[in-house]
């Protein structure tokens, strides 16, 4: 559609809608306003993106966990041509970092707040005061500097616009370790060698191990898989300063990473960079590489990448051949990745890797550690199968019979029958309990169960280098993260000493453990338990991985 005011820059609508999570949803986007000389604050080469915004249970309060739900908005761009303008693969789109220059035409008697980031890389929206119920912002207006993507005035551009559901942590002290026997949460956090646990109240460096007073002690890697943490009881290791322990803000994703936000990456990507971070091997197979669909993953592969043209991908759980119909699993947990699949989402996203300890606190908050706890605060677990499910497959699939007094979680147990992940945000209804809806602390849903949490571990030297930095937007040529000191990166998978050579991209899995246990289990599923704290088979594609991004509060 070419605007008739600027007449310059063309905004190509491939699908009338975007929908990821849960059920944030972005619609009607657009390119409005197009500025290209110098006015009197001396900014040009500008645009503003428009679209409308909307998501379900939204809530901000000032009381308990103190804290909001949030979307985070990024824009892909893609030259389609013009005057001197040669043609591009999508590329992240740099927006203006100041809250001013954003708007909200229509906010239907809900405020909304602006917090772009220092490297424009996005934006967080949320609710300006307290309350709670849905947010439908109509013609959302974002300043994008195309300017400073190299981008010309007269240059033909497609846009995608992208909302992924936040939750803001805010900043506070918190406990790491239960305070549980040996084989109960294995290898978990305690001051130095007592049972109790270990409160974060800084982010300034740790002391890991060797037993002293005011260090981190991990029960002396009782019940942990081989390779173990580097430290114990009288092997001390330095956690730097830079290593984000979850004491300052930061957003976390609020479900994991759905298979539709999945598929929406992959059809952005390059042909080499769909070959690396797909797993169907030819067109008309699914995420196992087969013909049928298996652990309710129905990432499929509709054309395959050839050539210079990119493959298409989609969701179809029914395996009937007609994609992204309302059954096709869209919100289901995306499982099997790999670590580097997993670091490739995020870098690509603008987030980054959460770390073990600010998923503890993602679970516990500020309150004390309880024995044997789940993400919800208590040890208690349902055990009974939600099968059959109502709804299967679509934005409203429901268990049968959940719990309504204990901490409802898909694990072995409750999914027989069903065999995989369940939609995201299952457990949340309208008079649900923080145990019953299975949620943290914040209000962060699934840290128990449905698919690993993969994350940055704190017991390998990869992991105490990883120093937070956000991702770009893009990838190596050939797929891969490309952040400088995340897990598996150049200078972090063998060295805690920073490496300046150029970053090939994190690919490995050095430095990444998994958390809260999945579908396929009754283990690890604990808070507290770290019972792999460097397990290896993160490089392979395994069916129980999954996870969710965060970023820093700006």
């Amino acid at each position: 559609m070419r605007t008739s005011k600027l007449g310059v820059v063309v905004i190509a609508m491939l699908l009338p809608t975007w929908l990821f999570a849960n059920d944030i949803l972005v619609s009607s986007a657009t390119l409005v306003g197009q500025n290209v000389a110098a006015g009197t604050n001396n900014i040009a080469n500008y645009t503003q993106v428009r679209f409308n915004l909307s998501w379900a249970n939204s809530w901000r309060v000032s009381t308990g966990p103190s804290n909001w739900d949030a979307a985070w908005i990024f824009v892909k761009y893609r030259i389609e041509g013009g005057t001197g303008c040669t043609a591009s693969n999508w590329q992240h789109a740099t927006l203006n970092t100041t809250a001013a220059n954003h708007s909200i035409t229509t906010d239907n008697g809900t405020p909304g707040t602006f917090m772009p980031t220092a490297d424009g890389k996005g934006v967080f929206i949320y609710r300006t005061g307290n309350g709670t119920g849905s947010i439908n912002w109509q013609q959302v207006l974002l300043r994008w500097n195309y300017g400073a993507d190299g981008v010309l005035d007269a240059c033909n551009v497609s846009v995608k616009v992208y909302a992924v559901e936040m939750v803001y942590v805010p900043q506070a002290a918190f406990f790491i370790g239960d305070g549980s026997s040996a084989g109960i949460t294995n290898g978990r956090f305690s001051a130095n060698t007592t049972t109790g646990a270990f409160q974060i109240t800084s982010e300034g460096a740790l002391t890991l191990g060797g037993g002293a007073a005011g260090s981190v002690g991990n029960n002396n890697k009782a019940g942990e898989s081989v390779p173990q943490d580097e430290f114990d009881n009288t092997t001390p290791v330095t956690l730097p300063a830079a290593f984000p322990k979850g004491f300052a803000p930061f957003y976390s994703m609020k479900y994991e990473i759905s298979q539709e936000q999945y598929v929406e990456f992959l059809n952005v990507l390059t042909v080499t960079q769909q070959l690396a971070r797909s797993n169907a091997g030819a067109a008309g197979r699914f995420w196992s590489n087969t013909t049928s669909v298996t652990n309710r993953n129905g990432v499929k592969c509709v054309t395959f990448p050839a050539g210079s043209t990119p493959g298409i991908y989609a969701c179809d759980l029914n395996a009937n051949g007609v994609v992204n119909e309302s059954g096709d699993g869209q919100n289901i947990a995306m499982q099997g990745f790999s670590a580097m699949d997993f670091m490739a989402y995020l870098d690509w996203a603008g987030l980054r890797v959460m770390t073990e300890l600010e998923y503890e606190k993602a679970g516990r908050g500020t309150l004390p550690s309880v024995s044997g706890e789940y993400a919800w605060g208590n040890s208690t677990l349902y055990a009974t199968s939600y099968s059959p499910l109502i709804n299967s497959g679509t934005g409203s699939e429901l268990p049968t019979n959940p719990s309504t007094s204990l901490g409802n979680s898909v694990y072995l147990t409750t999914v027989s029958g069903i065999s995989g992940p369940l939609r995201v945000g299952i457990f949340a209804t309208a008079t649900s309990s923080r145990v019953t809806a299975g949620a943290g602390y914040y209000g962060i849903m699934e840290l128990t169960g449905n698919v690993w949490e993969l994350v940055a571990n704190i017991g390998h030297t990869a992991g105490r280098t990883y120093t937070g930095v956000h991702g770009n937007g893009a990838l190596t040529t050939a797929g891969y993260a490309d952040v400088d000191f995340w897990p598996g990166s150049n200078g972090n998978n063998t060295s805690s000493t920073p490496n300046t050579t150029p970053n090939a991209g994190s690919t490995n899995s050095a430095g990444m453990m998994f958390r809260g246990g999945s579908f396929t289990e009754t283990a690890y599923m604990r808070l507290s338990d770290r019972s792999h704290p460097g397990w290896p088979g993160l490089a392979n594609r395994d069916s129980r991985n999954g996870g969710r991004g965060a970023r820093t509060a700006p």
